[in-house]
């Protein structure tokens, strides 16, 4: 183990304070909504390159990727510079890009989810190196695309990519303490199939949304029957979407799409989920066929038209508290003088699902921000966060 000069590390922390929040901002300004990161992975990857990252590339699906040093140990920190889109742009008092400083906090979209972390995971890396901290190590910075489709970037970095790391450390916000799990997600569509006829004959027709109505009002009722966890939680199930097809506004439809979000805890399983939503549908409906419950695919092209085929099938994950990476990353934090707080979770899901649930990697998470601001108007974070966020990515190779 580094002997860690925690003074050495927060003066180049210090020093670099004003770059660092710079960098931050200049990500913000560059749009990366719908998976469309070249551009913001362009400015991180000048950064890397400045700092004196070893190697700086795209993979194939168009990530960001800058490995550091050459040890037999793999470590990657995971930061999503992806975002959601801004919504009505009326809703924003101020430019969601160029965004605002305000009481020390920085408002912008994808300030807190997630390009709060990439400068912080850069500059920490960076300053491990510089340090002597990294050795044995050979570190990457990883950004990827994850509001595309949750933990796709990591599942082909391993197996496509084939780099698979020995530990994980997620960006995702988490108040500036040490996560190291959530739930997990099965993604379900109900399809129901009628026939069409002109609403002056609607009799005639088979009204595929009516059909569909007892699936939708037994997914309103489920919750409270699903599984619980002491650590993780409750289930959790809602209807998110709905389509309808039909030959115009003054005919019967003949499909209808629901689209369920199902929040599995432990104990609970994708196979099982998906059977909990096939027995709300009427018996008759299932037996001819005219109604079907599955779990959805994934298979876009992400912007390089990369395809990556994965189920939508998210798992719920949990590292022990007493692993090494949580003790490490509860110790780091301890000492860069963070509040003591044990481990926790996120509510929401990460690329965790992929990395500790789908491959078993150890994997904890640490971010500046607050999740409840994701995907809002108020997305931000606290920018003596950001930098303070540098000190312990520096030092946590270190300690483990």
């Amino acid at each position: 183990m580094a002997q860690i000069d925690l003074a050495a590390v927060q003066s180049q922390v210090a020093h670099n304070s004003q770059t660092i929040i710079k960098f931050l901002r200049d990500l913000c300004a560059i749009p990366s909504m719908d998976s469309l990161i070249g551009p913001v992975g362009e400015r991180a990857q000048a950064e890397m390159r400045a700092l004196g990252f070893d190697e700086v590339w795209f993979d194939s699906m168009g990530n960001t990727v800058g490995r550091i040093g050459d040890g037999p140990r793999i470590l990657v920190y995971d930061s999503h510079i992806d975002t959601v889109g801004i919504g009505n742009p009326d809703e924003w008092d101020w430019d969601p890009f160029i965004g605002k400083v305000e009481n020390g906090r920085f408002y912008a979209r994808g300030a807190c989810d997630e390009k709060g972390s990439t400068p912080p995971m850069i500059y920490g890396l960076a300053i491990a190196k510089r340090l002597g901290l990294l050795d044995g190590w050979t570190a990457y910075y990883f950004g990827n695309m994850e509001e595309w489709c949750d933990g796709i970037a990591p599942h082909a970095f391993v197996e496509h990519e084939g780099i698979r790391p020995d530990f994980v450390v997620i960006g995702e916000p988490t108040k500036m303490q040490i996560y190291r799990g959530h739930k997990g997600r099965v993604e379900i569509e109900v399809t129901s199939r009628g026939r069409s006829a002109h609403a002056a004959s609607n009799h005639l027709g088979d009204n595929a949304i009516y059909k569909v109505l007892p699936v939708i009002e037994g997914v309103s009722k489920l919750e409270p029957h699903l599984g619980d966890d002491p650590f993780l939680g409750h289930g959790k199930i809602t209807v998110t979407d709905m389509e309808v097809e039909t030959p115009s506004i003054n005919a019967v439809p003949d499909l209808a799409k629901v689209y369920i979000d199902r929040r599995v805890t432990f104990g609970e399983s994708a196979e099982g989920a998906v059977d909990q939503v096939r027995k709300l549908v009427p018996e008759q409906y299932l037996k001819d066929g005219t109604i079907t419950v599955e779990m959805m695919q994934y298979a876009e092209p992400s912007y390089t038209n990369f395809v990556f085929p994965v189920e939508k099938y998210f798992p719920a994950w949990a590292l022990d508290e007493q692993h090494p990476l949580v003790q490490a990353g509860l110790k780091a934090a301890a000492m860069i003088g963070l509040p003591e707080n044990p481990a926790g979770k996120w509510n929401f899901s990460t690329n965790g699902i992929y990395w500790m649930g789908k491959a078993g990697i150890p994997s904890i998470g640490f971010g500046p921000g607050e999740e409840e601001t994701a995907h809002t108007t108020h997305d931000s974070v606290l920018l003596e966060d950001v930098v303070k966020a540098t000190e312990l990515y520096a030092i946590l190779p270190a300690l483990l």
